[in-house]
């Protein structure tokens, strides 16, 4: 995903804090990893979760994007729980 700006929640930021994710792991993910589920009809803008790798650890990344000026706001982070995903982290179990 290209992002010419990135803004980080502040629940973002809490939520990464607490599950030792990094500003860089994110940016990292945004870069390089795979979006997996498209909302496009979030408001204000439509969001995005992405699936990456850091160390071989799944994180999952929440965004929203104002495509209009390539801004990306972080809304969350997180290790995906293996109870609720199937085992590529791509989709959720039944």
């Amino acid at each position: 995903m290209v992002c010419k700006e990135t803004i980080f929640s502040d629940h973002a930021i809490t939520q990464m804090f607490k599950r030792n994710i990094s500003v860089d792991n994110v940016k990292f993910i945004i870069e390089n990893g795979e979006t997996i589920m498209t909302y496009y009809h979030d408001k204000p803008f439509p969001s995005y979760l992405m699936l990456g790798y850091i160390n071989n650890r799944p994180i999952h990344v929440v965004i929203a994007k104002d495509d209009s000026i390539a801004r990306c706001i972080i809304i969350t982070a997180y290790e995906p729980d293996e109870t609720i995903w199937q085992s590529d982290f791509k989709l959720k179990k039944n």
